[in-house]
């Protein structure tokens, strides 16, 4: 089993000064203990069961470039990216650009979106659910065809939502056919069928017992559509409270790779652990020294 490390909080006490030389040494320290992947959310404002709105929080992109600089080897990815907020051509553009500067590390991670709240408040358009699925079949749809042969390709293209004239997309992406592709989401009927229509990698929330039903669904569009299923890289956003000793009632490293187990028996494949609120360097150390080497046997 992966490990990966998502940095979803900002709201360190020598913010905002402190931000950046802090990101870079836990993304360092990430990296050098082995976690395969690093990400970010896709949020202008904090989220609802991490801290109030107003928690700093940074744009995606950006931290993802500065991220490249100071890593080299765990892959980097938004967890997710939300669709209405960038054009299609530019969500490729920048998965492209960050995959070429970071040595073929990129993944792009997407999906149909949901906060409402931050998306008003900034002046993001923010169209009905429905809409917001159909921009994002066509975004994978655009996606696949930037990332076709030496540099994308002369055909237009004629959506709904989308209308372009040149697929152009100079240079490449080192990642060969193309960055992997994340749809994030457990939707049924929709995200799951994308999954199989277009990704590489999901993302579904959930216990043992609701992924393996939600994998058992993937399954079955995989079937219709004609894709191997073990094509697709299962991953799940997990819980970060591992501790030493089991203080405050969190698992010991034994107990927590008991959980894993159980994840990976419903067919997980990659779980990706939030920064705790402190001690963050020591947290990154112990998942490092005593639960990814175990993790990779899973």
């Amino acid at each position: 089993m992966k490990i990966g490390l998502q940095i979803n909080r900002f709201d360190w006490p020598d913010a905002p000064d402190g931000i950046g030389p802090a990101v870079a040494r836990y993304a360092r320290a990430a990296d050098d203990a082995g976690f395969d992947s690093i990400w970010v959310m896709d949020h202008f404002f904090q989220i609802r069961g991490l801290g109030p709105a107003e928690d700093p929080m940074l744009e995606g992109w950006t931290t993802l470039g500065f991220l490249a600089a100071a890593t080299r080897r765990a892959r980097l990815g938004l967890m997710v990216g939300g669709v209405h907020y960038r054009a299609p051509g530019l969500w490729v553009k920048a998965t492209t650009t960050l995959d070429v500067l970071s040595g073929g590390r990129a993944y792009l991670g997407i999906g149909a979106a949901w906060n409402e709240e931050e998306s008003l408040a900034l002046g993001f358009d923010f169209p009905p659910l429905g809409e917001r699925f159909e921009m994002l079949e066509e975004t994978l749809r655009i996606a696949h065809a930037m990332w076709t042969g030496p540099r994308g390709t002369e055909e237009a293209f004629d959506g709904l939502h989308v209308h372009a004239t040149r697929l152009l997309n100079a240079p490449q992406s080192i990642s060969r056919p193309h960055p992997p592709i994340m749809v994030g989401g457990g939707g049924e009927k929709k995200t799951l069928r994308l999954v199989a229509q277009y990704a590489d990698a999901c993302n579904v929330f959930g216990g043992p017992a609701q992924v393996a039903h939600k994998y058992a669904i993937l399954r079955e569009h995989c079937d219709a559509v004609g894709r191997p299923y073990e094509e697709i890289e299962r991953t799940n956003l997990g819980s970060n409270r591992v501790s030493p000793d089991g203080a405050d009632g969190s698992p010991t490293p034994a107990r927590f790779l008991d959980d894993l187990g159980s994840l990976a028996d419903a067919g997980v494949q990659h779980v990706i652990l939030g920064v705790p609120a402190s001690r963050v360097e020591a947290w990154i150390d112990l998942v490092g020294g005593r639960v990814i080497p175990e993790a990779r046997r899973l």
